[in-house]
């Protein structure tokens, strides 16, 4: 049975740093390998609006990088970002406008839309991140698995082959992801959502959910 996923239990598309970011896939993490190819018809199109301050790093009006900060390419971050002392970016990175890059944070083969903050202790690999989204303190996405199996994702009973050896976590729009927690492999994280601290999340939360545990989820009600 074909499993639909919804793109809009996870992104209003607002801050998404690539324009027709989803077109002609099936499931959001099919863009990841295509990151590369993605950059380069990004600076085809809009080259103008960055400017290249170090090898195939290039960034927009307003984003301060720190001289102890470490950029490999190719990456994109739009305007008005802050790349704190201690960030690493190791490429295959394209970010939109008002990214928190922060102290011992690493980023790689990723998607961040705007607002994206990882201020502390993060690490974020073989992502997307979707418009607001935030973790706390030595908050990691894991995009590995110890088997060195391809990673599943799983929803319910359904488990859906997604053929990456690397993948780590599709974050909706404002998701908020307490301090030390670990997205495993193949999790995805419904807007909105908010995940407590401490928590080993995996398979799906969906959208506007208080994630306690993996097998504890309530609905989140904003006050």
């Amino acid at each position: 049975m074909l499993l639909v996923i919804k793109l809009e239990d996870f992104f209003s598309l607002e801050g998404c740093p690539v324009s027709n970011l989803f077109a002609d896939v099936q499931y959001p993490w099919e863009v990841l390998p295509r990151i590369p190819e993605l950059l380069e018809r990004l600076l085809e199109e809009e080259r103008s609006a960055y400017k290249e301050i170090a090898p195939g790093v290039w960034v927009g009006e307003g984003t301060t990088v720190a001289d102890t900060a470490r950029l490999f390419g190719p990456a994109v971050f739009g305007r008005n970002c802050e790349i704190r002392p201690g960030a690493y970016v190791r490429g295959n990175v394209i970010a939109g406008d008002g990214i928190v890059l922060g102290n011992s944070s690493e980023v790689k083969q990723a998607i961040l839309f705007s607002k994206v903050q990882l201020p502390h202790f993060n690490y974020v690999g073989d992502s997307i991140l979707g418009l607001g989204a935030h973790l706390g303190a030595g908050c990691i996405v894991s995009n590995f698995k110890s088997t060195k199996e391809p990673v599943k994702v799983r929803i319910g009973d359904t488990v859906i082959e997604t053929g990456l050896r690397k993948f780590g976590a599709i974050v909706g729009d404002g998701v908020e992801v307490g301090c030390n927690s670990v997205l495993n492999p193949g999790t995805l994280v419904g807007a909105g959502s908010l995940i407590y601290p401490l928590t080993s999340a995996r398979g799906y939360i969906p959208p506007r959910m208080i994630c306690k545990s993996r097998e504890e989820m309530v609905p989140y009600r904003s006050k």
